[in-house]
């Protein structure tokens, strides 16, 4: 069987079909982010019969209804919105939304004489040479010999009516124009569609498999599926760009008058910025929670109706996922929920999303948080275990690259046992004490900045009030908020002038420290023992230098905050390397004692 068909159909078919709903056009790719400029360019395009590319459609699989009918399935359109909607936007009239949520129309202009198409505007407008609004012409009502006389009268063309009347029929043939459509068998996997695209669109344009499943919910007009989409997007959007929501709220009566508005609106006086998901991270953590599985593939086939053991497609069970998508979402969306989640992230240390590299270890916390409530389990309990599992899954990288196959996995175990169980097997079996003495400080030994590793002790840091290096008041998380600057404890100047030329070297995590930028200064490209020396100077009373540290008890603890060996009052160039090894141990330690206090 053919995995897909190419063959080409009218412009006019394409928009006949799309207002029967026959194709549904998914509102993932909202809003119309083409400039008018573009929309005058493909309108030009078609009227000279260039080609502009193929479109898309991914036929939804025929579903069996409850009384035995067969329902066949509409087609959805996942590549060639833009143009599509654009096309409806010129010769329709039909409004668009544009990046700020607001409708608007977007109208081209012809020229008859010189057939040249234009953005309309106000001298344009007032200009008889051009028909200001091109949707005019392909109306049903349009009187096209009539247009021509009186054209041709109000600009004094005599003689020329015919070749007039030649130039509108040619604008009129648009409609009759064919595009080029690829249409994906109903047959395809999820898998098998997302190769498909990626090997025949020509726009590099990547999808992934969260925006075919949007594409399933947004295309759904039975189930609600249209208000569960707008549900996770205007979440999404009210987060990143609160000031939108306003526009977006007037410009949707039908989610405005939905229950749906007053479950997400919230989110838009939060200022929090510590995780910020993703359309993406609501539908996985929604779907993951609610029907314990981790593959988004899964959720496509549910959606459609798939029963995994008969293999064939039933409406019962797309009626019970859309219900079930439904209450996950709202679950994610749920103020209490997100907010009390939010809370145990912060209690980890994590004030900037910058310390978490990978998004689905906040999702897959999230998640857990989320079945462990629905289980009723005590709240200390919950914080407890979501912790230590945020960390954990940091440390040894779980969810680093492709993560669905380890989702699934882990939801099911904790799904089978008591999560508690699950969290001690996996805390004996990956954190044992060779990891914490052995592998966490050989881990330690690199130059990224941005090592897991090296945020997990940052997060340490913030959670035990740690100060920055040399700091009397000033702590980490303050110097994190502010978009502090890490500094060289070794500095890089110093050790370059020393012969420590490799990058790799010098800009070691271990000579890496959080201070305050007039600190780094004064200590410019001096020895640690040239610097602490005035540290010396500095406590007995002998003058001011870095960060007003008073005494020797607090300069000592100082050090101690941040895991810097005492004798490194005593050192130089030839004690770099063995700084570094020291260092690395008492971070490791460090990271031990506070994982152990998450318990």
């Amino acid at each position: 069987m053919a995995q897909f068909d190419v063959n080409s159909t009218s412009v006019e078919n394409i928009i006949s079909s799309i207002k029967a709903g026959d194709i549904a056009i998914p509102e993932i790719q909202r809003p119309f982010v083409w400039d008018a400029t573009k929309v005058r360019d493909l309108m030009d395009s078609l009227y000279k019969g260039f080609p502009v590319g193929y479109i898309i459609v991914w036929k939804n699989p025929d579903i069996r209804l409850k009384d035995g009918k067969i329902s066949y399935g509409k087609k959805i359109l996942i590549d060639g919105q833009q143009r599509i909607t654009a096309i409806q936007a010129a010769i329709v009239g039909q409004e668009v939304v544009d990046a700020s949520y607001k409708k608007k129309r977007i109208t081209i202009a012809f020229n008859p004489i010189e057939e040249t198409f234009e953005v309309c505007n106000p001298a344009i407008r007032k200009n008889i040479r051009w028909i200001s609004d091109i949707a005019d012409v392909f109306d049903v009502g349009f009187d096209a010999w009539e247009f021509v006389n009186q054209y041709c009268e109000a600009n004094g063309i005599t003689g020329k009516q015919s070749d007039i009347n030649k130039t509108i029929m040619k604008l009129m043939a648009i409609k009759g124009i064919n595009l080029g459509v690829t249409e994906l068998s109903q047959s395809l996997t999820i898998d098998e569609v997302t190769d498909i695209f990626i090997r025949i669109n020509s726009q590099g344009v990547v999808l992934s498999q969260a925006d075919f499943a949007m594409s399933k919910i947004s295309s759904d007009d039975k189930y609600g599926g249209s208000i569960i989409r707008k549900m996770i997007d205007y979440f999404c959007h009210f987060m990143r760009r609160p000031s939108d929501s306003e526009a977006i709220i007037a410009n949707d009566n039908d989610f405005v008058s939905s229950p749906a508005l007053n479950k997400i609106k919230w989110i838009a006086e939060e200022q929090d910025d510590v995780y910020v998901p993703s359309y993406t991270d609501v539908l996985r953590v929604s779907f993951t929670h609610k029907f314990r599985r981790g593959k988004i593939a899964d959720l496509v086939s549910l959606l459609s109706g798939r029963n995994f053991e008969t293999r064939e497609n039933l409406e019962s069970i797309a009626q019970e996922s859309f219900a079930k998508l439904r209450e996950g979402v709202e679950a994610f969306v749920n103020k209490t929920n997100f907010q009390r989640y939010l809370m145990i992230v912060k209690s980890l240390g994590i004030v900037d999303a910058s310390m978490v590299r990978s998004q689905n270890v906040l999702n897959f916390g999230y998640i857990l948080y989320l079945s462990m409530k629905e289980q009723n389990f005590k709240p200390a309990k919950i914080e407890s275990l979501v912790r230590r599992w945020i960390v954990l899954t940091i440390l040894i990288g779980r969810y680093s690259g492709s993560a669905e196959s380890v989702i699934d996995y882990d939801i099911k175990r904790f799904t089978e046992q008591n999560p508690e169980d699950f969290v001690k097997n996996m805390e004996e079996g990956e954190l044992s004490d060779a990891f914490w003495n052995t592998v966490l400080v050989q881990r330690l030994d690199t130059s990224v900045s941005s090592s897991p590793y090296f945020l997990v002790f940052l997060m340490a840091q913030v959670k035990r009030g740690a100060r920055g290096f040399l700091s009397s008041q000033i702590n980490v998380q303050s110097l994190i908020e502010q978009r502090g600057d890490i500094h060289h404890i070794f500095p890089k100047k110093y050790l370059q002038k020393n012969g420590v030329n490799n990058r790799k070297d010098y800009n070691q995590i271990a000579n890496y420290v959080y201070t305050q930028s007039e600190i780094n200064i004064k200590i410019k490209d001096t020895a640690p023992r040239d610097y602490m020396s005035n540290m010396k100077s500095q406590i007995s009373g002998a003058g001011s230098y870095y960060g007003n540290i008073n005494n020797a008890e607090d300069l000592d603890a100082n050090l101690s905050e941040n895991c810097i060996p005492k004798d490194i009052v005593e050192m130089d160039v030839s004690n770099y390397n063995e700084f570094l090894s020291e260092r690395r141990i008492m971070m490791a330690q460090y990271i031990k004692e506070y994982y152990q206090s998450l318990k």
